[in-house]
Formats: structure tokens, C-alpha cells, sequence
């Protein structure tokens, strides 16, 4: 870095905030926390952040969007855990919530079966009882509801010949 630059905070925080931004999407929150362990001024990173969100380097929106699109997709996560990423992540609550409620009811009822569906031959064999924790307990790990996780998981091993008096009830 030329003495020039070091002794322009401006231009340190720019570099910085392109940097991070140039691997992967980041959050407004996110950049000022790398800001401030740079020691960058506060007044200058306010500046600077405001600037890239004024030409839309920053968007929160649309990484929240996409984080909730892509983790719902890829990972099986449900509304739960994909807002607590977010809240992590700096995403301000108001963000967080319009994100999550993208994804409806039916979708993830779809996919909490996906996942179910998936895992459900890994469990063959195994007690019925047993059966139902690990795969109740996997949705659970994922952000879905006792009452959703429940029913889904009953009607898969219903579907594949369990008898439902050997199923636990649900411990709501």
C-alpha cells in the first residue's frame, strides 16, 4: 500500500469494502464490522458504506433474498433458521422478515418431504420409534415446526408400511 493511501482512510475503507465484496455478497453490517477492525474512522466507514449502497454495491434486500433462496434450496432450511442466519449476519429485522416470508407454507411442507424422503432409507431397520426421533430431530436441526416435522415424518413411514400404533405421539 503506497504512504498515499494509508493516510487516506477514505481510500483504505474503499479498498477493503471492494475486497470482501469482490469474494462473496456482504451485508452492510458485515462491511462495517471489517471496517472497524481495520480501524477505520467511524464517520469516514458511515461514508463510505453509504456510497456503496447508493450505487448498489451494498443491497441487504437482495442478499436476504438470495441468502433465503439458496439456503432454503441447498441446505433444506426452514423460515426459522434462515432468519436467525440472517439476524447474524447484520440483515435488520424488518429485511429479515420480508425474505423469509418468500417461502410459503406449502414450499416448505415440500421440502421438509424432500428431506424426509432423502434420509428415510438410511433409517431402515432401525425401530420405529427410533425412527421417528432421528428424523423428526433432523428437521428440527433445520428449522421446522415439532407439529410440521411430526406429521411429515408419520405420514412417510406411514406411506412406507409402518403401523401407526408403533409411532410415538408427538410431544407438543
Amino acid at each position: 500500500m503506497t504512504a498515499a493511501r494509508e493516510s487516506d482512510p477514505e481510500a483504505r475503507a474503499r479498498e477493503v469494502c471492494l475486497r470482501l465484496l469482490s469474494s462473496s455478497p456482504r451485508t452492510r453490517a458485515q462491511l462495517a464490522d471489517a471496517l472497524q477492525r481495520k480501524h477505520i474512522p467511524d464517520d469516514v466507514a458511515e461514508r463510505v458504506l453509504s456510497r456503496f449502497t447508493d450505487v448498489g454495491l451494498i443491497d441487504d434486500e437482495a442478499f436476504a433474498q438470495a441468502w433465503v433462496q439458496s439456503r432454503h434450496a441447498g441446505r433444506g432450511l426452514a423460515k426459522r433458521a434462515l432468519a436467525a442466519e440472517l439476524r447474524r449476519r447484520g440483515v435488520p429485522g424488518d429485511t429479515v422478515n420480508d425474505a423469509v416470508d418468500t417461502l410459503g407454507p406449502a414450499q416448505e411442507e415440500q421440502t421438509a418431504r424432500a428431506l424426509v424422503t432423502r434420509k428415510l432409507p438410511a433409517t431402515r431397520g432401525v425401530d420405529p420409534a427410533k425412527r421417528m426421533r432421528r428424523l423428526v430431530g433432523m428437521l428440527a436441526r433445520k428449522g421446522y415446526s415439532p407439529s410440521l416435522s411430526y406429521r411429515v415424518v408419520k405420514e412417510a413411514l406411514a406411506e412406507e408400511g409402518a403401523d401407526p400404533e408403533d409411532l410415538p405421539a408427538p410431544l407438543d
